[in-house]
């Protein structure tokens, strides 16, 4: 067996896959990406891998498809991903074999520890180096360190507070993606807060606040109706 741990991530949104890589790599993960469902199948059948991270919706042939495919051959740890969040995805998924999935709303965090948890289930466990330095997270004209809590937007410091802070990197490492209220409690508090705690939303708009964002027309954080927030480049 190969020391590296070999991950294979088919998915047609190509940036999300770098952004998986990205984040698994630097974690002692070997991590291939293929973006459609047939070459994906191809290679998931004939190439040794530890775990495969698979999409649901693609074009052409999809991720049930793709992984009917893979059990014919493979008892491969297979770890679907939906946009959808539909409780029949989720069903029909683990009833093809699927041995876990995550809605594409995940975090870093969670997307890790699944993973770690499929491997340990198959009796394989990663060796991973969690202490890797973060690179500079850059938004625009915003600039976030996560080693150093510094954050310039500009060439102006941002004097934040630790949750203002943690709030700004979760939004930030979510890529544009957005992230629930929930998501971002967690993430912050390293625990679940009540769903309609409004200390959440009173740090976002003191975050706004030092951004220089106007409430009514925010140009770095967005709000999405009944959902959550998002951290995006400003246009102007």
């Amino acid at each position: 067996m190969p020391s590296a741990t070999r991950i294979l991530v088919i998915d047609d949104d190509t940036e999300l896959s770098q952004l998986v890589a990205d984040y698994l790599k630097p974690m002692g993960f070997e991590v291939e990406c293929e973006h459609e469902g047939n070459c994906g199948a191809e290679r998931a059948t004939s190439e040794p891998w530890h775990a495969i991270i698979l999409d649901v919706m693609m074009p052409g042939c999809d991720g049930f498809d793709v992984l009917r495919r893979i059990r014919t051959k493979s008892k491969v740890p297979v770890m679907m991903l939906t946009g959808r969040g539909e409780e029949v995805d989720r069903i029909v998924g683990l009833e093809l074999g699927a041995d876990d999935y995550l809605p594409k709303t995940f975090s870093s965090r969670e997307l890790l520890a699944r993973l770690r948890a499929v491997l340990r289930r198959s009796g394989w466990v990663a060796e991973t180096s969690p202490q890797v330095p973060m690179k500079e997270l850059v938004v625009g004209p915003l600039r976030i360190n996560a080693d150093s809590h510094a954050v310039v937007l500009g060439d102006v410091p941002l004097d934040l507070t630790p949750a203002e802070f943690g709030l700004l990197l979760s939004l930030a490492k979510a890529h544009g993606r957005v992230r629930t209220r929930e998501q971002l409690i967690e993430d912050v508090a390293d625990r679940e807060w009540d769903v309609f705690d409004r200390a959440i939303d009173m740090h976002i708009s003191m975050l706004r606040r030092k951004l220089g964002d106007d409430p009514k027309n925010p140009q770095f954080i967005k709000t999405v109706r009944g959902y959550g927030y998002q951290l995006v480049t400003p246009s102007r």
